[in-house]
């Protein structure tokens, strides 16, 4: 007797949503306290004393911010007012959205430990390499340097500064997770602290606790997406066909790659929501290759990250960031069809 599609649903999402649920609040918590021991005020400021190791440092400060597209905005202007390199800046930017310590987590807890150092050898390796390619051309002038604070979005409620100082109005939304003062050098948190790393001298208890009105927050926003991601998962358990996926993005065809690297990214993929779709895609019969280079493309280079970047990023350079990112994502599902 054929089990009910229904009943497949329920308990993939049970399943599925369970598990990363208790992932999520792991790895937020570990975040809040992070914060609290590393400011990323001062690594902005060594970011531009260190061009010649830029987009390394860029790349591992991408690492430890685990944030969506629009919340890398306030951390990037900081580093154009401060005068990073463009190969800091870029390092940055690819590896933020694809190798932050959620991401990697989140990989981890899905496709296990092979599959995690394969990501972060090509996400965090690209990004480190990106950086310094472009670097040696002309595009290294291609940063908007006379960046002005956005008109304020918080309602027009005044911000406090980091440090006490006069209050200033924030630059970006408070629906993220940091947002800068009207100096744009300051990080100001959103979510009620006083800033990053804002508590020196309290005890690792006081600071464990001081961490923890951060992480609810970052819980709150990414359990959402974790959620729908779940939910998504467990319909596409029970009802998506397995031919269809068979068709398009089966097996391991090198033609799947690009296919799937091309349509990540006007589909905006959280990580959140992808990582279960992709593990029920695969277990439809989609390619490891295809899989990988869907979750790059459309984690690394979304269309509302392109968006946000253009502000950041001149023309052509914003370009590269799309063609590198894509580039990244068939590098990556090549690898995986050949190591699978």
């Amino acid at each position: 007797m054929q089990e009910n599609p229904w009943t497949i649903a329920i308990d993939e999402f049970l399943h599925v949503g369970g598990a990363l649920v208790v992932i999520i609040a792991f790895v937020t918590v570990m975040t809040g306290i992070l914060r609290e021991y590393i400011p990323q005020d001062k690594l902005q400021k060594k970011l531009a004393k260190h061009e010649n190791r830029g987009p390394l440092m860029g790349a591992l400060l991408g690492t430890l911010t685990p944030f969506c597209s629009a919340s890398m905005v306030p951390v990037v202007m900081g580093m154009v007012e401060m005068g990073a390199s463009m190969g800091t800046i870029f390092g940055f930017l690819i590896s933020a959205p694809l190798c932050n310590f959620v991401v990697v987590a989140l990989i981890f807890a899905t496709f296990g430990l092979k599959v995690t150092l394969v990501y972060i050898a090509i996400t965090l390796g690209g990004a480190v390499l990106s950086g310094y390619l472009i670097g040696l051309t002309p595009l290294k002038h291609a940063v908007r340097r006379n960046i002005s604070a956005p008109a304020p979005s918080c309602g027009g409620v005044p911000v406090p500064a980091c440090g006490g100082g006069a209050p200033t109005v924030a630059s970006v939304s408070c629906d993220d997770a940091v947002a800068t003062s009207g100096d744009m050098s300051a990080p100001v948190d959103c979510f009620g602290g006083a800033g990053v790393a804002a508590h020196p001298g309290l005890s690792h208890a006081d600071r464990i606790r001081a961490s923890m009105p951060f992480a609810w927050a970052l819980f709150k926003r990414i359990i959402p997406y974790v959620l729908i991601g779940a939910v998504i998962s467990a319909l596409s358990a029970a009802f998506l066909p397995a031919e269809m996926v068979e068709k398009y993005v089966g097996s391991d065809s090198w033609s799947a790659i690009p296919i799937a690297a091309g349509i990540g990214v006007p589909l905006y993929l959280r990580i959140e929501m992808a990582l279960p779709l992709l593990q029920v895609l695969i277990a439809k019969g989609m390619g490891m290759g295809a899989a990988m280079a869907l979750l790059i493309g459309g984690t690394g280079a979304s269309l509302p990250e392109i968006a946000i970047i253009s502000s950041i990023l001149k023309p052509k350079a914003v370009v590269a960031f799309v063609f590198t990112v894509l580039t990244l994502a068939m590098v990556g599902g090549g690898l995986f069809v050949v190591i699978a």
